[in-house]
């Protein structure tokens, strides 16, 4: 197998790596990752934790490339100020514009985030759950457990499979879109709901753009991919959740405050419907939370994004990222950062 060696730019920018904890560099990339970063970029100093040092201080000026991770302190105003040649920002996660403050008026910084490379695996997540959950393999296993004999699954499950179910998608999110595209294999109908979409768009990703309460409705599997906002925040609640199908099952890999908790424990107490939620309010719920043993609940710790190998992914984008901006080209996968209004010339009133 042949070893990518990247073209050492004619001059290798000065970078700096600030994560949190620092060995997370170690888990994001592979030996070879991190010598081909050294290759493309003059590292200096360790992996930081944060700004606050005197050594990180002391090179701060000299930077033109951050690479952060998660755990990376924010980039207060003063911190900006102190790194005056800062060109670009590569961030292994999935938004770094909420770490920063606006790029100051005559600065140019460029950035780009993970984001995709870290939503692979929240698709994939996804895409598992809502095939087993249609061929209700989660009850079957309680069932087979408790029972530990013969298992009549024409009897006990007649509505299982996947054949001809209808799976919702909720926000053609980055994630939203990476699913709908998984899903088009399958023998499934896919409705999706966005009001920042148009039919055409959510035709090209093979599904059905349809109103909530239409999705909430019809769907076998509701899949959740929308940000927290404050239009998104508590939006699948009572009202939504009671157009669920009695056996449905909701999965939630986005926040947890997109769905009204409180209305989510009664219909999962009642036993209606059932849920697949890998993050929930808070995220760690206290250790008697009701989610933990319902049976109809299927609870996971906050696994859907990026862990193991797949931290590898991000940083193998991290380093590619790296490649374009020291060769002179723009990022495969920018991030548009918020920029200092420029000022409004004064107008005299006329006399």
């Amino acid at each position: 197998m042949t070893t990518h060696t990247p073209v050492p730019p004619a001059s290798r920018p000065v970078a700096m790596a600030v994560m949190s904890p620092p060995d997370l560099l170690d888990k994001l990339m592979s030996v070879e990752a991190q010598g081909r970063l050294r290759h493309l970029a003059e590292l200096r100093g360790p992996v930081f934790e944060d700004f606050s040092s005197a050594e990180a201080q002391s090179l701060l000026p000299a930077v033109e490339v951050l690479i952060t991770g998660w755990g990376c302190p924010a980039l207060a105003p003063e911190v900006l100020a102190h790194a005056v040649n800062l060109k670009a920002v590569i961030h292994a996660g999935g938004v770094v514009g909420d770490k920063m403050p606006p790029v100051p008026r005559g600065r140019t910084i460029t950035a780009s985030n993970s984001g995709e490379a870290n939503g692979i695996p929240v698709a994939e997540y996804t895409l598992a759950m809502i095939l087993l959950a249609n061929k209700q393999t989660f009850d079957a296993v309680r069932l087979y457990r408790t029972r530990r004999d013969h298992v009549d699954r024409e009897l006990e499950y007649p509505a299982a499979g996947n054949y001809k179910k209808t799976v919702g998608l909720v926000g053609a999110s980055r994630i939203g879109r990476t699913v709908a595209r998984l899903l088009q294999p399958f023998d499934l109908e896919v409705l999706l709901y966005d009001p920042y979409l148009d039919e055409k768009e959510a035709l090209a990703l093979g599904a059905e753009l349809v109103p909530l309460d239409a999705l909430m409705s019809r769907s076998d599997a509701v899949s959740l991919h929308v940000p927290v906002t404050a239009e998104t925040r508590a939006m699948i609640g009572a009202a939504e959740l009671a157009r669920l199908r009695t056996g449905a099952t909701l999965i939630n890999t986005a926040r947890g405050e997109v769905l009204d908790q409180l209305a989510l424990e009664a219909e999962l107490v009642s036993g209606r419907i059932n849920a697949i939620l890998d993050v929930a309010v808070p995220d760690v719920l206290p250790a008697g939370h009701v989610f933990y043993d319902l049976p109809n609940v299927l609870l996971t710790p906050h696994i859907a994004g990026s862990m193991g190998t797949e931290l590898l992914r991000m940083g193998d984008q991290v380093v590619a990222e790296l490649e374009r901006y020291a060769t002179g080209r723009p990022f495969e996968y920018p991030e548009v950062l918020a920029s200092m209004p420029t000022p409004q010339p004064h107008l005299e009133s006329i006399p």
